[in-house]
């Protein structure tokens, strides 16, 4: 439990610090170098995803969704732009204010979309549909089943989830520093079993209806799409 702590507090120090800066620019569209042009895309292609999943769906006007660990808004504001309710929460202070300030350009002062500082342990409420993306690299397997319990308490009907997934190539890329390059890199990157992560779904009352992956240079999330 004490590691876990450790590890939620280096996250938050490192978003509201260094991270910051190094993610804004990833997840923006101004210069970066060729590693982070390259995350950037892979982010965005997973985001792109998601939202064609919801889209397909065809009822994004009827729906409450909770954007867990929402970063800069790069998931939750073309959400709101596409006539849902969007729930958007951080453990970092900067990316909310970032996030909120990019949603005030792009939809001026709405309410479709609310932004709050809070880590996945502390979310409440019910949604139709709960997304969490990239957040789980940052939990160690011990614990993330439990937040995987967590979060599909909030969800009436749908969670989607994305991870690193475990395996030998990416294995060796993290080891190698290569999985998150830089200097100022100052998280741990977990990997995760897609069993696992499976499991943990269907033992919180869920069944797979769509995944994805995408996998670029530097970049690797598999998508898990999961309903009641």
């Amino acid at each position: 439990m004490v590691k876990t702590v450790d590890d939620k507090a280096i996250v938050k120090d490192y978003f509201n610090a260094t991270g910051f800066d190094r993610w804004r620019r990833i997840y923006g569209d101004g210069e970066v170098n060729k590693v982070q042009r390259d995350i950037r895309v892979g982010h965005q292609q997973t985001i792109d995803t998601v939202i064609g999943w919801l889209e397909d769906d065809q009822n994004l006007m009827n729906l409450t969704i909770c954007d867990a660990g929402c970063g800069v808004g790069s998931l939750a504001i073309p959400l709101a732009q596409a006539g849902a309710k969007v729930y958007a929460s951080d453990i970092s202070e900067k990316m909310v204010t970032e996030a909120a300030q990019r949603a005030k350009e792009a939809l001026g002062y709405s309410n479709s979309i609310a932004f709050s500082v809070q880590d996945l342990e502390s979310l409440s409420g019910k949604y139709h549909t709960v997304i969490c993306l990239d957040v789980l690299i940052h939990y160690p397997a011990s614990e993330a089943a439990k937040m995987i319990a967590h979060l599909a308490s909030l969800a009436d009907s749908r969670l989607i989830l994305s991870f690193a997934p475990k395996t030998v190539l990416l294995s060796i890329l993290k080891k190698v520093g290569e999985f998150f390059p830089g200097p100022s890199k100052a998280t741990r990157a977990y990997q995760h079993k897609e069993a696992d992560i499976i499991k943990a779904l269907q033992d919180n009352g869920f069944t797979i209806k769509r995944t994805s992956m995408t996998s670029t240079r530097f970049y690797f999330s598999r998508i898990l799409e999961a309903v009641r």
